[in-house]
């Protein structure tokens, strides 16, 4: 599923317009992307939480050449799905 048809989905189930719709996405969107920026948690009960993770920096491999990398510590985006989430998937 991608914005658009997230969109509509939420459109028709919300018994909202698109454009109300594809706002309320993009407020949503915007929120947590700021929200994870400070490094706080976004937690959805029933749906799942938005962590920021530090990944430390490490030696890798060039696949091509074989040639040993640095790879640069960076933060990380991580999910973890809710309970209720999880049992719908099943």
């Amino acid at each position: 599923m991608n914005k658009a048809e997230l969109t509509e989905a939420i459109a028709s189930s919300a018994d909202l317009s698109k454009a109300d719709a594809k706002r309320a996405l993009d407020a949503f969107v915007d929120a947590t992307s700021n929200a994870l920026k400070k490094g706080d948690r976004v937690a959805l009960v029933g749906f799942g939480s938005f962590s920021v993770s530090n990944r430390s920096a490490r030696k890798g491999r060039n696949p091509q050449t074989g040639k040993e990398i640095n790879i640069p510590a960076k933060k990380v985006v991580k999910f973890k799905a809710g309970a209720e989430l999880s049992g719908k998937v099943k």
